[in-house]
């Protein structure tokens, strides 16, 4: 079943989808969207420099697509728009459910900058059924006001704040940690699990670049 519900999501994009903007795109390829192989290897990254509380993060992901176009000047925002899609509620316990994941599409799309989400609500078979364009910043405000009032932003962000706080206290020398929440658990638990090195996240030309460019050492 999940194959099938990242299969849809999948060919949402390829329908929603053109490669350039729609004046520099052939008929031909608008109109053989339906037909198209689908694949989930083109995408953007989006890289930005964020804060909570007295926390400064980094931050870097996937994003669907373009609004319009990239901007000129690389100081201007970039209208970037996620794609989600999410079965058409039918009952109380379908509003519950969807509610619960707009929590996950606001905060993916909050923290990486992008401002519009677009939902394409689906019959139980994958049939799109129809279409919602959503403000990201507008998402808390209307949990509150047209939902069951299932979360809260500004609790969230304040949580958020406060746990990278206790992580920076607890998290100290060097050495590869893990932060785990079991499921349905109300522990959060870290701990070291090599003494040294990067857990191989870091690549080997970064590192290389590090430590040329006089930024350095990474253990």
């Amino acid at each position: 079943m999940n194959a099938t519900r990242f299969q849809v999501g999948y060919k949402f994009e390829t329908l929603a989808l053109i490669p350039a903007t729609w004046a520099e795109t052939s008929r031909d390829y608008i109109e053989s969207r339906e037909s198209l192989v689908v694949r989930n290897h083109a995408q953007y990254c989006s890289v930005v420099r964020t804060g909570f509380g007295k926390s400064r993060l980094i931050l870097a992901g996937e994003v669907d697509a373009l609004w319009d176009a990239k901007p000129c000047r690389p100081d201007d925002p970039i209208n970037w728009v996620e794609l989600k899609t999410a079965a058409t509620p039918l009952s109380d316990r379908d509003v519950l459910k969807y509610e619960r994941k707009l929590l996950k599409f606001w905060i993916q799309s909050f923290m990486l900058g992008v401002p519009k989400i677009i939902v394409g609500f689906r019959s139980k078979e994958g049939i799109l059924q129809s279409l919602e364009e959503l403000e990201t910043s507008q998402i808390p405000r209307l949990v509150k006001q047209r939902g069951k009032g299932t979360w809260d932003g500004n609790l969230c962000i304040s949580f958020t704040a406060n746990f990278l706080e206790w992580l920076k206290s607890t998290i100290v020398g060097e050495g590869v940690w893990r932060i785990r929440k079991r499921e349905k658990g109300t522990v959060i638990e870290t701990f070291r699990i090599e003494e040294s090195g990067h857990g191989n996240i870091l690549t080997r030309d970064f590192l290389t670049w590090r430590s040329q460019s006089g930024q350095g050492h990474v253990s």
